[in-house]
């Protein structure tokens, strides 16, 4: 199929699965590191040094929402609670660590403002046609369109 060919809809729903998917990889690589290479203990602690409140729950909790967020936007599965779970991270991340850095990379605000901008976009816009939100809501619908005529019939009162 060429692009050009293409509505303006399906480019829409393909740069959703784009975004989606490469946002997503980033956030479970990331998650992944946290929980299985730092591990609870050494999460726990470097939040600790960063002066993040409660680290020994913040650090895992934020492994665990990166990691499971990062694979459902990548499936498209409960996309805008997880976008929105993942932008409260990169707010998190911004407002505790990398404000004082300044704007650039590495130490400034620019990487998890971008992934800000992209998790809140998803949030909003939800997973579009290519995930299993939509088939699960497809699903519904076909269901809730069928349901008169498997309804098992009431009792006159």
């Amino acid at each position: 199929m060429r692009l050009n060919s293409m509505n303006t809809a399906s480019r829409a729903d393909f740069g959703l699965v784009l975004l989606r998917t490469t946002t997503g990889a980033i956030f479970v690589a990331h998650g992944a590191q946290k929980l299985f290479i730092y591990g609870v203990a050494g999460v726990s602690g470097g939040f600790a040094q960063m002066g993040i409140p409660m680290p020994g729950i913040a650090g895992p909790a934020t492994g665990l929402v990166e990691l499971l967020g990062g694979f459902a936007l990548m499936f498209g599965l409960v996309t805008r609670l997880a976008g929105f779970g993942l932008a409260m991270t990169m707010l998190g991340a911004i407002g505790f660590v990398h404000l004082a850095g300044g704007f650039f990379a590495p130490n400034g605000i620019e990487f998890p403002l971008a992934l800000l901008g992209a998790t809140g976009a998803i949030a909003f816009t939800g997973a579009g046609r290519y995930s299993l939100d939509a088939l699960l809501a497809r699903r519904r619908n076909a269901l809730k369109n069928a349901a008169p005529a498997v309804r098992p019939l009431r009792k006159a009162a």
